[in-house]
């Protein structure tokens, strides 16, 4: 049973809460541990929220999980954890993970709450809401970037923001795309909005997000390297291997394979190999400083 539950909290997906560390770690505080100790906290926060999420999802989803190659294997769907186990689960997990925010600051506890009623009233309905659908998902990627910056009371800077939100748009676009692709004629089947989508559509907004992003990138590094004195253009080169990687990601969504991003992410090792690039690039930019 407790292997089960381990696999149904999906660890594999926390890697998306690593964007708590995005705006502290963009000013450079992280090495600070009045800064470090509640971003820890506030990932912790995340993942129990997130998971707890998951486990939401796959109950209301476990009809659909089961006509899926894939997702049939899904704990609950495989009927390795009974439904009344599953819902007592996620409710402790989405209560926890505010509670723990909160310690950190109680506006960051809110942020997360929200995250959580968000992503929960996403899973009771609104998921099944053509483009809404793309909205919330994204909106949870730009709300743990904010929870990172609310939870250490550090600054976001608006390109920040942009980056982020269409950054995220770009790798649901893709991940649509890349269900679409998996699934065939029976998309449908497994995801209800997937009915309203077109592959010429998502190609479109994948290309409007993936261009808004790198756009949003570049201010963004210009930004910063305005809020230095540097001999070295350290965050003008960072937009080299930031590029690299917005491609090779795109590459991969054209490919049909970025149905899963945080596989994509944990094996493709081109992409392991800019993300490297980009901080060791974008780091010296701020520590070297």
């Amino acid at each position: 049973m407790l292997s089960a539950l381990v696999r149904e909290a999906r660890p594999k997906q926390w890697i998306k809460n690593v964007l708590v560390f995005a705006a502290p770690g963009a000013l450079g505080v992280l090495g600070q541990w009045t800064s470090l100790a509640p971003t820890l906290v506030m990932f912790g926060a995340f993942c129990l929220t997130a998971s707890g999420t998951y486990f939401l999802n796959d109950i209301q989803d476990v009809a659909r999980d089961r006509l899926h190659p894939k997702k049939r294997l899904r704990p609950i769907a495989a009927g390795e954890i009974s439904m009344s186990t599953a819902r007592l689960v996620a409710i402790a997990l989405l209560v926890l993970g505010p509670l723990l925010a909160a310690l950190t600051r109680p506006a960051a506890g809110v942020i997360v709450a929200i995250y959580a009623i968000v992503t929960v009233t996403y899973s009771m309905g609104l998921k099944n809401i053509v483009l809404l659908d793309l909205m919330i998902v994204a909106s949870g990627f730009v709300l743990r970037a904010v929870g990172g910056a609310v939870g250490t009371d550090t600054r976001m800077s608006q390109w920040f923001v942009l980056c982020t939100s269409f950054g995220s748009l770009f790798i649901i676009g893709g991940k649509r795309f890349g269900e679409m692709q998996e699934m065939g004629s029976d998309a449908a089947l497994t995801r209800v909005s997937l009915k309203d989508y077109s592959p010429a559509f998502l190609r479109m907004l994948v290309m409007v997000a993936c261009s808004a992003t790198l756009l949003a990138y570049c201010l963004w590094a210009f930004e910063s390297a305005d809020s230095v004195v540097s001999s070295f253009p350290y965050f003008e080169l960072s937009i080299v291997p930031m590029a690299l990687a917005i491609f090779r990601y795109l590459m991969i969504i054209e490919q049909g394979n970025a149905s899963a991003p945080e596989d994509v992410f944990m094996a493709d090792r081109a992409m392991q190999i800019y993300a490297a690039l980009w901080l060791i690039v974008y780091g010296l930019g701020i520590y070297a400083n």
